[in-house]
Protein backbone atom coordinates (compact mmCIF):
# COMPACT_ATOMS: atom_id res chain seq x y z
CA UNK A 1 0.00 0.00 0.00
CA UNK A 2 1.52 3.16 -1.10
CA UNK A 3 2.07 5.73 1.85
CA UNK A 4 -0.55 8.40 3.10
CA UNK A 5 0.72 11.97 1.76
CA UNK A 6 -0.20 15.68 2.70
CA UNK A 7 -1.07 17.44 -0.10
CA UNK A 8 -1.71 21.13 0.18
CA UNK A 9 -3.61 21.22 -3.38
CA UNK A 10 -6.73 19.75 -1.95
CA UNK A 11 -8.97 20.70 0.60
CA UNK A 12 -8.97 18.15 3.21
CA UNK A 13 -9.06 18.92 6.36
CA UNK A 14 -6.27 19.72 9.09
CA UNK A 15 -5.22 15.86 9.52
CA UNK A 16 -6.33 13.59 7.38
CA UNK A 17 -3.94 12.36 4.70
CA UNK A 18 -4.35 11.47 1.47
CA UNK A 19 -3.16 8.32 -0.16
CA UNK A 20 -2.25 7.69 -4.13
CA UNK A 21 -5.62 8.03 -6.32
CA UNK A 22 -6.59 4.36 -7.51
CA UNK A 23 -6.96 4.51 -11.61
CA UNK A 24 -8.27 1.07 -11.39
CA UNK A 25 -11.80 1.71 -12.30
CA UNK A 26 -11.50 5.25 -13.90
CA UNK A 27 -13.19 4.70 -17.58
CA UNK A 28 -11.39 5.82 -20.64
CA UNK A 29 -13.56 8.89 -22.43
CA UNK A 30 -15.75 7.37 -24.81
CA UNK A 31 -19.37 8.30 -25.62
CA UNK A 32 -22.19 6.87 -24.69
CA UNK A 33 -23.86 4.64 -27.13
CA UNK A 34 -27.72 3.13 -26.75
CA UNK A 35 -29.00 0.94 -28.92
CA UNK A 36 -32.42 2.13 -30.77
CA UNK A 37 -35.13 -0.28 -29.72
CA UNK A 38 -39.16 -0.19 -30.59
CA UNK A 39 -40.27 -1.38 -26.86
CA UNK A 40 -43.40 -2.94 -27.35
CA UNK A 41 -43.67 -4.85 -24.31
CA UNK A 42 -45.57 -3.89 -21.00
CA UNK A 43 -43.43 -0.03 -20.51
CA UNK A 44 -41.52 1.40 -20.49
CA UNK A 45 -42.52 2.63 -23.90
CA UNK A 46 -40.79 4.72 -26.43
CA UNK A 47 -40.81 8.25 -24.93
CA UNK A 48 -42.03 11.00 -27.63
CA UNK A 49 -39.51 13.46 -29.15
CA UNK A 50 -40.84 16.12 -27.55
CA UNK A 51 -40.76 15.18 -23.80
CA UNK A 52 -36.81 14.01 -24.45
CA UNK A 53 -36.68 17.63 -26.11
CA UNK A 54 -38.29 19.53 -23.13
CA UNK A 55 -35.72 17.40 -20.58
CA UNK A 56 -32.59 18.64 -22.29
CA UNK A 57 -33.94 22.29 -21.42
CA UNK A 58 -31.58 24.42 -18.96
CA UNK A 59 -32.18 23.77 -15.14
CA UNK A 60 -34.28 25.87 -12.86
CA UNK A 61 -33.68 25.93 -9.07
CA UNK A 62 -36.64 23.72 -7.54
CA UNK A 63 -38.07 26.43 -5.94
CA UNK A 64 -37.42 29.44 -8.18
CA UNK A 65 -41.10 30.45 -9.62
CA UNK A 66 -40.40 29.87 -12.92
CA UNK A 67 -40.41 26.11 -11.58
CA UNK A 68 -43.07 26.76 -9.26
CA UNK A 69 -45.23 27.99 -12.45
CA UNK A 70 -44.21 24.76 -14.20
CA UNK A 71 -45.28 22.75 -11.39
CA UNK A 72 -49.04 24.28 -11.36
CA UNK A 73 -49.34 23.33 -15.39
CA UNK A 74 -48.32 19.46 -14.19
CA UNK A 75 -51.22 20.09 -11.73
CA UNK A 76 -53.40 21.38 -14.04
CA UNK A 77 -52.69 18.46 -16.49
CA UNK A 78 -53.16 16.00 -13.79
CA UNK A 79 -56.21 17.07 -13.15
CA UNK A 80 -57.77 16.91 -16.69
CA UNK A 81 -56.07 13.31 -16.74
CA UNK A 82 -57.47 12.52 -13.66
CA UNK A 83 -61.26 14.01 -14.39
CA UNK A 84 -60.95 15.88 -10.75
CA UNK A 85 -61.35 18.95 -9.40
CA UNK A 86 -59.44 17.85 -6.38
CA UNK A 87 -56.12 20.36 -5.19
CA UNK A 88 -54.71 16.96 -3.86
CA UNK A 89 -52.60 15.91 -7.06
CA UNK A 90 -48.83 16.02 -8.18
CA UNK A 91 -45.92 14.05 -8.93
CA UNK A 92 -44.48 11.40 -6.56
CA UNK A 93 -40.68 11.65 -7.44
CA UNK A 94 -39.90 7.93 -8.65
CA UNK A 95 -41.30 5.62 -10.49
CA UNK A 96 -44.86 3.52 -10.21
CA UNK A 97 -43.38 1.94 -7.07
CA UNK A 98 -43.08 5.21 -5.39
CA UNK A 99 -46.44 6.09 -5.94
CA UNK A 100 -47.79 2.95 -4.58
CA UNK A 101 -45.92 2.78 -1.69
CA UNK A 102 -47.01 6.63 -0.88
CA UNK A 103 -50.85 4.95 -1.32
CA UNK A 104 -50.24 2.69 1.37
CA UNK A 105 -48.10 4.82 3.76
CA UNK A 106 -50.11 7.46 4.16
CA UNK A 107 -53.75 5.71 3.58
CA UNK A 108 -53.33 3.15 6.17
CA UNK A 109 -52.16 2.47 9.48
CA UNK A 110 -50.89 -0.47 11.35
CA UNK A 111 -53.47 -2.68 12.45
CA UNK A 112 -55.87 -1.62 10.12
CA UNK A 113 -57.06 -4.22 7.49
CA UNK A 114 -56.73 -3.66 3.81
CA UNK A 115 -58.68 -6.04 1.16
CA UNK A 116 -56.50 -6.04 -2.22
CA UNK A 117 -58.19 -7.61 -5.03
CA UNK A 118 -55.09 -9.64 -6.71
CA UNK A 119 -55.20 -10.45 -10.52
CA UNK A 120 -51.42 -10.17 -11.25
CA UNK A 121 -48.00 -9.45 -9.34
CA UNK A 122 -49.31 -5.98 -8.42
CA UNK A 123 -51.74 -7.01 -6.13
CA UNK A 124 -49.24 -9.22 -4.95
CA UNK A 125 -47.12 -5.99 -4.43
CA UNK A 126 -49.86 -4.29 -2.66
CA UNK A 127 -50.35 -6.81 -0.21
CA UNK A 128 -46.25 -7.33 0.70
CA UNK A 129 -46.12 -3.81 1.14
CA UNK A 130 -49.29 -3.41 3.20
CA UNK A 131 -47.98 -5.88 5.53
CA UNK A 132 -44.62 -3.99 5.51
CA UNK A 133 -46.63 -0.81 6.58
CA UNK A 134 -48.44 -2.99 10.24
CA UNK A 135 -51.46 -3.62 8.52
CA UNK A 136 -53.93 -6.64 8.07
CA UNK A 137 -53.95 -8.55 4.67
CA UNK A 138 -57.09 -10.02 2.78
CA UNK A 139 -55.64 -10.98 -0.30
CA UNK A 140 -58.99 -11.36 -2.34
CA UNK A 141 -57.54 -13.22 -5.79
CA UNK A 142 -59.39 -13.65 -8.69
CA UNK A 143 -59.34 -16.93 -11.22
CA UNK A 144 -56.58 -16.77 -13.40
CA UNK A 145 -57.02 -14.68 -16.37
CA UNK A 146 -59.83 -13.00 -14.91
CA UNK A 147 -60.87 -9.87 -13.24
CA UNK A 148 -62.19 -10.05 -9.22
CA UNK A 149 -66.17 -10.39 -8.96
CA UNK A 150 -68.17 -7.51 -7.60
CA UNK A 151 -70.02 -9.89 -5.41
CA UNK A 152 -66.45 -11.60 -4.18
CA UNK A 153 -65.84 -8.12 -3.60
CA UNK A 154 -68.72 -7.10 -1.75
CA UNK A 155 -69.03 -9.91 0.64
CA UNK A 156 -65.02 -9.21 1.23
CA UNK A 157 -65.98 -6.09 2.84
CA UNK A 158 -68.84 -6.53 4.37
CA UNK A 159 -66.85 -9.56 6.37
CA UNK A 160 -63.70 -7.88 7.23
CA UNK A 161 -64.88 -4.00 7.49
CA UNK A 162 -61.66 -2.76 5.88
CA UNK A 163 -60.25 0.56 6.36
CA UNK A 164 -59.02 0.40 2.37
CA UNK A 165 -59.98 -1.52 -0.90
CA UNK A 166 -57.02 -1.70 -3.85
CA UNK A 167 -57.64 -3.01 -7.36
CA UNK A 168 -55.40 -2.39 -10.37
CA UNK A 169 -57.57 -1.18 -13.14
CA UNK A 170 -54.80 -2.36 -15.77
CA UNK A 171 -52.89 -5.67 -14.56
CA UNK A 172 -49.79 -5.84 -16.97
CA UNK A 173 -48.58 -9.11 -15.63
CA UNK A 174 -51.75 -10.65 -16.88
CA UNK A 175 -53.73 -8.61 -19.06
CA UNK A 176 -56.63 -8.17 -16.55
CA UNK A 177 -58.66 -4.85 -16.58
CA UNK A 178 -60.56 -4.83 -13.94
CA UNK A 179 -63.66 -2.72 -13.84
CA UNK A 180 -63.98 0.27 -11.28
CA UNK A 181 -67.93 0.36 -11.74
CA UNK A 182 -69.71 1.06 -8.15
CA UNK A 183 -66.95 0.35 -5.87
CA UNK A 184 -66.31 3.78 -5.07
CA UNK A 185 -69.73 3.84 -3.67
CA UNK A 186 -70.02 0.64 -1.67
CA UNK A 187 -66.57 1.45 -0.56
CA UNK A 188 -67.64 4.26 0.76
CA UNK A 189 -71.08 2.15 2.26
CA UNK A 190 -68.80 0.20 4.12
CA UNK A 191 -66.73 3.46 5.65
CA UNK A 192 -63.69 2.40 3.24
CA UNK A 193 -61.67 3.86 1.06
CA UNK A 194 -60.70 2.37 -2.53
CA UNK A 195 -57.55 2.41 -3.80
CA UNK A 196 -56.58 2.31 -7.18
CA UNK A 197 -52.89 1.32 -9.60
CA UNK A 198 -53.54 2.95 -13.30
CA UNK A 199 -49.87 2.77 -14.02
CA UNK A 200 -50.42 0.91 -17.41
CA UNK A 201 -54.27 1.87 -17.79
CA UNK A 202 -54.25 5.84 -17.70
CA UNK A 203 -54.49 7.89 -20.10
CA UNK A 204 -55.71 4.46 -22.18
CA UNK A 205 -58.73 3.30 -20.86
CA UNK A 206 -61.58 5.75 -19.36
CA UNK A 207 -60.46 7.31 -15.34
CA UNK A 208 -63.08 9.15 -13.97
CA UNK A 209 -61.43 9.96 -10.17
CA UNK A 210 -64.64 12.12 -9.18
CA UNK A 211 -67.38 10.21 -10.74
CA UNK A 212 -66.13 7.30 -10.14
CA UNK A 213 -65.35 8.18 -6.27
CA UNK A 214 -61.62 6.97 -6.06
CA UNK A 215 -60.25 7.94 -2.78
CA UNK A 216 -56.46 7.54 -4.16
CA UNK A 217 -54.60 6.72 -7.13
CA UNK A 218 -51.16 6.38 -8.59
CA UNK A 219 -49.91 5.80 -11.36
CA UNK A 220 -46.71 6.25 -13.71
CA UNK A 221 -45.23 8.16 -16.20
CA UNK A 222 -43.43 5.77 -18.95
CA UNK A 223 -46.53 4.07 -20.65
CA UNK A 224 -49.50 5.58 -22.02
CA UNK A 225 -47.98 9.01 -21.04
CA UNK A 226 -44.85 8.76 -23.00
CA UNK A 227 -42.39 9.82 -21.07
CA UNK A 228 -39.53 8.23 -19.32
CA UNK A 229 -39.57 6.21 -15.77
CA UNK A 230 -38.87 8.63 -12.86
CA UNK A 231 -42.77 10.40 -12.36
CA UNK A 232 -45.74 8.60 -10.59
CA UNK A 233 -48.91 10.62 -11.19
CA UNK A 234 -50.39 10.91 -7.63
CA UNK A 235 -54.67 11.72 -6.80
CA UNK A 236 -55.87 12.06 -3.46
CA UNK A 237 -59.84 12.59 -2.79
CA UNK A 238 -61.25 15.23 0.05
CA UNK A 239 -62.04 11.86 2.12
CA UNK A 240 -58.10 10.54 1.65
CA UNK A 241 -56.92 13.43 2.86
CA UNK A 242 -59.33 14.05 5.55
CA UNK A 243 -57.81 10.32 6.65
CA UNK A 244 -54.34 11.20 6.04
CA UNK A 245 -54.68 14.25 8.65
CA UNK A 246 -56.84 12.35 10.89
CA UNK A 247 -53.80 9.60 11.68
CA UNK A 248 -53.30 8.54 15.33
CA UNK A 249 -49.68 7.77 14.20
CA UNK A 250 -46.92 9.47 12.10
CA UNK A 251 -46.49 8.46 8.12
CA UNK A 252 -43.65 6.17 8.60
CA UNK A 253 -41.62 7.84 5.30
CA UNK A 254 -40.52 10.55 5.20
CA UNK A 255 -40.11 10.79 1.46
CA UNK A 256 -43.41 9.97 1.00
CA UNK A 257 -45.59 11.77 3.59
CA UNK A 258 -47.97 13.63 2.26
CA UNK A 259 -48.15 16.28 4.73
CA UNK A 260 -44.63 17.17 3.50
CA UNK A 261 -44.36 16.42 -0.09
CA UNK A 262 -47.99 18.10 -0.43
CA UNK A 263 -46.49 21.25 0.70
CA UNK A 264 -43.57 21.75 -2.23
CA UNK A 265 -46.44 21.12 -4.28
CA UNK A 266 -48.58 23.92 -2.82
CA UNK A 267 -51.50 21.75 -1.01
CA UNK A 268 -51.62 23.60 1.75
CA UNK A 269 -51.51 27.23 0.77
CA UNK A 270 -47.85 27.66 0.59
CA UNK A 271 -44.54 26.01 -0.31
CA UNK A 272 -42.08 24.30 1.71
CA UNK A 273 -38.55 22.52 0.88
CA UNK A 274 -39.08 18.71 1.32
CA UNK A 275 -36.72 17.73 -1.19
CA UNK A 276 -35.10 18.52 -4.40
CA UNK A 277 -37.69 17.32 -6.97
CA UNK A 278 -36.05 16.05 -10.09
CA UNK A 279 -36.36 19.08 -12.59
CA UNK A 280 -35.28 17.62 -15.86
CA UNK A 281 -38.34 15.47 -15.23
CA UNK A 282 -41.10 17.04 -14.24
CA UNK A 283 -40.07 19.21 -17.57
CA UNK A 284 -40.38 15.93 -19.44
CA UNK A 285 -44.26 15.78 -17.43
CA UNK A 286 -45.14 19.08 -17.79
CA UNK A 287 -44.71 18.31 -21.86
CA UNK A 288 -46.51 14.66 -22.07
CA UNK A 289 -49.42 16.23 -19.82
CA UNK A 290 -49.60 19.25 -22.78
CA UNK A 291 -49.95 16.50 -25.45
CA UNK A 292 -52.67 14.77 -23.73
CA UNK A 293 -54.34 17.82 -23.63
CA UNK A 294 -53.77 18.83 -27.35
CA UNK A 295 -55.07 15.40 -27.90
CA UNK A 296 -57.92 15.17 -25.53
CA UNK A 297 -58.76 12.20 -23.74
CA UNK A 298 -61.68 11.27 -26.10
CA UNK A 299 -59.38 10.76 -28.75
CA UNK A 300 -56.91 8.64 -26.47
CA UNK A 301 -59.03 6.49 -25.63
CA UNK A 302 -60.60 5.85 -28.95
CA UNK A 303 -57.39 5.08 -30.44
CA UNK A 304 -56.38 2.49 -27.93
CA UNK A 305 -59.04 0.90 -28.49
CA UNK A 306 -59.51 0.73 -32.57
CA UNK A 307 -55.40 -0.27 -31.84
CA UNK A 308 -56.62 -2.76 -29.68
CA UNK A 309 -58.85 -4.56 -31.93
CA UNK A 310 -56.59 -3.96 -35.12
CA UNK A 311 -54.00 -5.98 -33.21
CA UNK A 312 -55.79 -8.74 -32.27
CA UNK A 313 -57.14 -9.33 -35.68
CA UNK A 314 -54.09 -9.79 -37.02
CA UNK A 315 -53.13 -11.96 -34.00
CA UNK A 316 -56.21 -13.94 -34.96
CA UNK A 317 -55.52 -14.47 -38.56
CA UNK A 318 -52.11 -15.85 -37.29
CA UNK A 319 -54.09 -17.97 -35.13
CA UNK A 320 -52.77 -17.02 -32.31
CA UNK A 321 -55.20 -16.63 -29.11
CA UNK A 322 -55.63 -14.30 -25.87
CA UNK A 323 -54.77 -15.24 -22.47
CA UNK A 324 -57.87 -13.46 -20.92
CA UNK A 325 -60.49 -15.10 -22.65
CA UNK A 326 -63.47 -12.79 -21.41
CA UNK A 327 -63.01 -9.69 -23.46
CA UNK A 328 -65.12 -7.76 -20.34
CA UNK A 329 -61.89 -9.12 -18.16
CA UNK A 330 -59.21 -8.09 -21.43
CA UNK A 331 -56.94 -5.12 -21.04
CA UNK A 332 -56.00 -3.03 -24.27
CA UNK A 333 -52.84 -1.36 -23.29
CA UNK A 334 -51.26 -4.34 -22.25
CA UNK A 335 -51.80 -7.17 -24.39
CA UNK A 336 -51.23 -10.86 -23.04
CA UNK A 337 -50.94 -13.70 -25.81
CA UNK A 338 -51.49 -17.34 -25.32
CA UNK A 339 -47.99 -19.04 -26.42
CA UNK A 340 -49.40 -22.22 -28.31
CA UNK A 341 -48.13 -25.88 -27.55
CA UNK A 342 -44.25 -26.52 -28.69
CA UNK A 343 -43.06 -22.95 -29.29
CA UNK A 344 -40.67 -21.68 -27.50
CA UNK A 345 -41.64 -18.19 -26.22
CA UNK A 346 -37.96 -17.06 -25.84
CA UNK A 347 -36.82 -18.63 -29.32
CA UNK A 348 -39.36 -15.78 -30.53
CA UNK A 349 -38.77 -12.83 -28.23
CA UNK A 350 -34.72 -13.09 -29.32
CA UNK A 351 -35.53 -13.68 -32.49
CA UNK A 352 -38.28 -10.34 -32.65
CA UNK A 353 -34.82 -8.52 -31.09
CA UNK A 354 -32.31 -9.62 -33.33
CA UNK A 355 -34.22 -9.52 -36.31
CA UNK A 356 -36.45 -5.90 -35.42
CA UNK A 357 -34.82 -4.61 -32.80
CA UNK A 358 -38.23 -4.76 -31.21
CA UNK A 359 -39.13 -5.78 -28.00
CA UNK A 360 -41.77 -8.11 -27.60
CA UNK A 361 -41.87 -9.27 -23.37
CA UNK A 362 -42.83 -13.12 -21.54
CA UNK A 363 -45.00 -13.35 -19.17
CA UNK A 364 -44.87 -12.20 -15.17
CA UNK A 365 -45.89 -13.63 -12.23
CA UNK A 366 -48.99 -15.53 -12.38
CA UNK A 367 -48.65 -15.85 -16.35
CA UNK A 368 -44.76 -16.85 -16.26
CA UNK A 369 -44.13 -19.28 -19.46
CA UNK A 370 -47.44 -19.27 -20.74
CA UNK A 371 -48.14 -15.59 -22.50
CA UNK A 372 -46.42 -13.11 -24.64
CA UNK A 373 -47.10 -9.42 -23.75
CA UNK A 374 -47.52 -6.74 -26.05
CA UNK A 375 -48.05 -2.97 -24.98
CA UNK A 376 -50.39 -0.89 -27.04
CA UNK A 377 -49.70 2.67 -25.03
CA UNK A 378 -49.34 6.54 -26.26
CA UNK A 379 -46.34 7.05 -28.46
CA UNK A 380 -45.86 3.76 -29.37
CA UNK A 381 -49.69 2.78 -29.97
CA UNK A 382 -49.82 2.82 -33.90
CA UNK A 383 -50.68 0.87 -36.77
CA UNK A 384 -47.43 0.58 -38.27
CA UNK A 385 -45.80 -0.52 -35.29
CA UNK A 386 -48.24 -2.96 -34.77
CA UNK A 387 -47.78 -4.20 -38.20
CA UNK A 388 -44.16 -4.82 -37.47
CA UNK A 389 -45.33 -6.85 -34.40
CA UNK A 390 -47.34 -8.90 -36.15
CA UNK A 391 -44.77 -9.63 -39.06
CA UNK A 392 -42.29 -10.59 -36.05
CA UNK A 393 -44.78 -13.35 -34.72
CA UNK A 394 -45.44 -14.61 -37.96
CA UNK A 395 -42.05 -14.77 -38.97
CA UNK A 396 -40.80 -16.10 -35.48
CA UNK A 397 -43.65 -18.69 -35.17
CA UNK A 398 -42.77 -19.78 -38.67
CA UNK A 399 -38.94 -20.52 -37.97
CA UNK A 400 -40.40 -22.63 -35.23
CA UNK A 401 -42.60 -25.04 -37.90
CA UNK A 402 -45.92 -23.07 -36.43
CA UNK A 403 -48.51 -22.95 -39.06
CA UNK A 404 -52.28 -22.49 -37.79
CA UNK A 405 -53.54 -19.61 -39.67
CA UNK A 406 -56.98 -18.49 -39.38
CA UNK A 407 -59.62 -17.39 -41.90
CA UNK A 408 -60.20 -13.24 -41.78
CA UNK A 409 -63.17 -12.28 -38.90
CA UNK A 410 -62.80 -9.21 -40.06
CA UNK A 411 -60.61 -6.15 -41.76
CA UNK A 412 -58.31 -5.29 -39.74
CA UNK A 413 -57.96 -1.89 -41.35
CA UNK A 414 -60.91 -1.28 -40.95
CA UNK A 415 -59.61 -0.47 -36.99
CA UNK A 416 -56.54 1.24 -38.15
CA UNK A 417 -55.84 4.59 -37.06
CA UNK A 418 -52.83 6.39 -36.82
CA UNK A 419 -51.13 7.79 -33.95
CA UNK A 420 -51.65 12.51 -34.72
Amino acid sequence: MAQPTENSAYSQRPGETVPNISEKDRAKPSPLKVPSRLLMGPGPTNAHPRVLSAQSLPLLGHLHPPFLAIMNEIQQGLRYLFQTTSPYVLLVSGTGHAGMEAMIANCLEPGETIVVATSGIWGQRVCDLSERYGAKVVNLESPPAAAVKLEDIKASLEQHKPAALFLCQGESSTGVHQSLAGLGELCHQHGALLLVDTVCSLGGVPFFADEWAVDCMYSGSQKCLSAPPGAAPFFMSERAMKKLKGRKTKVATYMLDMNLVGDYWGWYGKRWYHHTGPISMWYGMREALAIVAEQGLDSMWKRHTQLGKYLWAGLSEIGLEPYVTDPADRLITVNTIRVPKDIDAVKLITFAMAKFSLEISAGLGPSAGQVWRVGLMGYNATAANIELVLTAFRQGLAEQGYSKSQPKTQNPQESRVDYP
